[in-house]
């Protein structure tokens, strides 16, 4: 059903403390694929096997409790797919499951991923009284013909509609918008953003769309904005964002002060993480290992594999010596202000010896800056970040 690969290193890491440790719980389903999607998400058809997926879940928590023993939670986060397919009384039944089985700290952040089109302002009530503190809306854009080019199953109206409820019912709100879509010129990215400040939300995310393999636009590239006026359009984005007061803290991410996304930061600053559900990824340490998992990733194999053994592994390996450094960089050099120099020790396990080969190439070349106390990319890096990670490749 399933392969287990290990990977040797020369050297086990060694910790001296234990990351901070979140929660990823994964919801596969959506009403339909997005043609530019290549996350683990599959179109509905029919009912939801939601009662089952959620023991599903638990199940598969379960199974990973050695791992996390005397560890509590610092964030827990629902993704997708589309998670506002299932119902609160299943979120509550999953929130309450957690609960019961590892400690979550005090105020730990809880985001709940959403798309206009499935759900009602109850059904946003509810999430909020089942312990979801956090709504990430998943807006793309304000406009209607962009939406029908990005295959959205919601339009423009909608698209406000989402917004107000969910500023109406939670206090931390995450607005998720694409630009450099298909035709989009950068007047029209310009409104978007324009729209999406009148909101004020806590939370604003940009992301650059891409044809990513595997997807319906890579097999059917739609005419996208070419280099220049998709840069003119982020150039635009982050002067617009930067002037309303918002901190551009990570490559698509920008935040009212103090209101970063901590399960995110979490990853970018190379914490531990669980991930439970079909398709999730999980990467946990412990005295001297860190260990990365994958889940299956078809729904219906998933919960088989649950049923007949209460674990769905896909891949379970071993980060060594030799992929640390590419795999702390890729996450560390997506925040703007960079990380600090002893945290790369305090979370990989290793000197910084490891890397210091590709931190002089990526300093020669311009793309990064250090100093005895952080370690961040230049202006050059964070325009060219493929670049700049692709040195600790090595």
């Amino acid at each position: 059903m399933f392969s287990v690969r290990v990977e040797s290193s020369l050297a086990a890491p060694r910790f001296t403390s234990l990351p901070p440790l979140a929660l990823y719980v994964h919801i596969p389903w959506c009403i339909r694929k997005c043609p530019y999607c290549d996350f683990n998400s599959h179109a509905q058809k029919g009912d939801l096997p939601e009662a089952r997926y959620v023991e599903a879940l638990l199940a598969d928590l379960e199974s990973s409790l050695p791992l996390v023993w005397g560890r509590k939670l610092s964030s827990i986060f629902f993704g997708g797919g589309t998670p506002s397919l299932f119902s609160p009384a299943s979120i509550d039944a999953i929130l309450a499951g957690v609960r019961a089985r590892i400690p979550v700290l005090p105020f730990a952040e809880i985001t709940l991923e959403a798309n206009p089109g499935t759900f009602e302002a109850q059904k946003f009530a509810d999430l909020r009284s089942a312990g979801i503190n956090r709504l990430s809306i998943g807006i793309q854009s304000f406009d209607a013909k962009h939406l029908a080019a990005l295959g959205r199953v919601h339009d423009g109206n909608e698209a406000r509609r989402a917004v107000e409820i969910g500023l109406a019912t939670f206090d931390n709100v995450n607005l998720d918008v694409m630009y450099a879509l298909p035709r989009q010129t950068t007047d029209e990215a310009r409104s978007d953003v324009a729209i999406a400040l009148s909101y004020a939300p806590q939370h604003l995310s940009f992301y650059h769309l891409t044809l990513e393999p595997n997807t319906l636009f890579a097999k059917y590239p739609p005419p996208l904005p070419d280099d220049d006026a998709a840069a003119d359009m982020q150039d635009m984005i982050e002067a617009a964002l930067g002037a309303a007061g918002y901190v551009h803290y990570e490559t698509s991410a920008y935040a009212q002060p103090g209101r970063e996304c901590r399960h995110n930061r979490n990853y970018w600053e190379f914490g531990d993480y669980l991930g439970i559900g079909a398709g999730a990824h999980g990467k946990i340490s412990s005295a001297h290992r860190i260990l990365r998992q994958v889940r299956l990733k078809q729904p219906q194999q998933y919960l088989d594999a649950i049923a007949a053994s209460g674990a769905a592994l896909l891949e379970e390996r071993d980060v060594g010596r030799s992929d640390v450094g590419f795999e702390f960089m890729l996450n560390a050099m997506r925040l703007t202000d960079g990380v600090p120099v002893a945290l790369f020790q305090e979370r990989t396990g290793f000197p910084l010896t490891v890397i210091e080969p590709a931190l002089r190439e990526a300093e020669a070349k311009g793309l990064l800056a250090r100093d005895h106390l952080r370690i961040a990319p230049t202006p050059l890096g964070r325009r060219f970040l493929n670049d700049l990670q692709q040195v600790f490749l090595g």
